[in-house]
């Protein structure tokens, strides 16, 4: 087949998949994750359900795969921060200011639907990428010299993400700004603490 041809099919099936994803999540957070049917999803993308199987063996696999689409997309975005040029302390308070907000803008599911979300091998490595990202930031902060030297950078990458995973409960925007200046602040060398 033409290479054109072969590219046309590809955008085609990533049309359908993401369309499917998008059905599905939004039937989901609308009707309840036990209330979806995959003739639901079928009928809402504009596709026949055999074709949906083709794509997909169930509904949960659907939410699984919109779930890591969502998770890349905030990794891809905390990794454009971590990249751009400038100074690594900048940097590392616009990834967890970034990070902040994505958990205070974090759509609450209900306790069914995050309970399917967050389990599996996907979040973890999820997870760990960001740990990893932060702790090459801290490096290159501590390699300034403007970052604590007493807790290695692995710890204080857990630390901020575990602080800043509170932002979901705060009322404003504002407010999750004070957090990230809280938790910047903790990762200061002892002497430049007050």
């Amino acid at each position: 087949m033409p290479r054109l041809w072969n590219e046309t099919i590809e955008a085609h099936r990533h049309a359908v998949r993401e369309a499917i994803l998008d059905t599905t999540w939004a039937l989901a957070t609308e009707h309840g994750l036990t209330s979806v049917k995959m003739s639901q999803i079928a009928k809402g993308t504009g596709i026949g359900r055999a074709t949906l199987y083709k794509y997909f063996a169930d509904v949960e696999a659907i939410l699984f795969a919109w779930h890591q689409r969502h998770v890349a997309g905030h990794l891809d975005h905390l990794a454009e921060l971590r990249d751009q040029p400038g100074d690594a302390g900048e940097r590392l308070e616009a990834v967890l200011e970034a990070y902040a907000l994505i958990c205070h803008h974090r759509e609450h599911h209900g306790t069914e639907l995050a309970a399917l979300l967050h389990r599996g091998e996907h979040v973890a490595r999820a997870q760990q990428q960001l740990i990893d990202l932060i702790r090459d930031l801290l490096t290159e902060v501590a390699e300034a010299g403007r970052l604590r030297d007493d807790v290695a950078p692995d710890e204080l990458a857990s630390y901020c993400l575990h602080a800043l995973t509170a932002a979901s409960s705060l009322p404003s925007e504002a407010a999750v700004r004070r957090l990230v200046t809280v938790t910047l602040a903790g990762l200061r060398p002892r002497a430049d603490t007050p």
